[in-house]
């Protein structure tokens, strides 16, 4: 494997671990899809998890203004899938440290825990497991950017593109694989439904409401 594993490898570790699942699922909101990736499933196991982190590591090190930036840097999971990728990266890069986001409930508002934030003038490198729907990384972009921080890129391991994923501008994203799934915006565009096909309702990859409160801030 190259030092950074190449996007068919990636799909290999995503095939090999039953990550990307097969059938007719439908997200929180209203996207139809015939796959589904659940990348706890990959990251389950260490090496892979490893293989995967360091790998993103070294896309992010390929950059000279992120490299130069690592002694002082931040990482924010934005979900709990994120804490292992924020972990992993902290670990890779020796970045200063590690934070992360909570959210009680779907429609409730995201916050830092009590005591655990990143300070003015910080600055972030945001990250999650997966990138589909983009909500909650905006949500805690916003959270970030509202205590006087400073987003420098977003980075996650995969990134599944959709007719509803929210872009990030000018803000550098950086992921190992993109996965390219069809994805009907409805019920009604969907040509599963239209097949009579049994669908499973998903919480999705990126509506996990909240980070454990007994997880703390890591100091690299």
């Amino acid at each position: 494997m190259e030092l950074i594993p190449t996007q068919k490898e990636v799909l290999g570790i995503i095939q090999e671990t039953g990550a990307l699942r097969s059938g007719h699922f439908e997200y929180k909101d209203g996207i139809h899809t015939a796959q589904h990736l659940e990348p706890a499933l990959a990251m389950r196991n260490f090496h892979n998890a490893k293989v995967l982190s360091v790998g993103l590591s070294r896309l992010l090190r390929a950059n000279s203004e992120i490299r130069s930036m690592i002694p002082d840097l931040s990482i924010v999971a934005a979900t709990v899938g994120g804490l292992p990728v924020a972990y992993g990266l902290c670990e890779a890069l020796h970045a200063r440290q590690v934070y992360f986001t909570e959210k009680e409930k779907r429609n409730a508002g995201m916050h830092f825990p009590q005591y655990v934030e990143p300070k003015p003038g910080d600055r972030v490198l945001l990250v999650d497991d997966i990138l589909r729907s983009g909500r909650l990384l905006h949500e805690a972009k916003a959270l970030i950017e509202s205590r006087g921080a400073e987003v420098v890129a977003v980075a996650v391991l995969f990134y599944l593109p959709t007719p509803k994923t929210a872009g990030f501008g000018a803000l550098p994203l950086y992921y190992l694989a993109e996965l390219e799934i069809t994805c009907y915006a409805d019920a009604r565009s969907c040509e599963l439904c239209k097949r009579g096909v049994p669908v499973q309702q998903l919480e999705g990859t990126e509506e996990r409401e909240a980070v454990p409160a007994e997880l703390v801030a890591m100091d690299a």
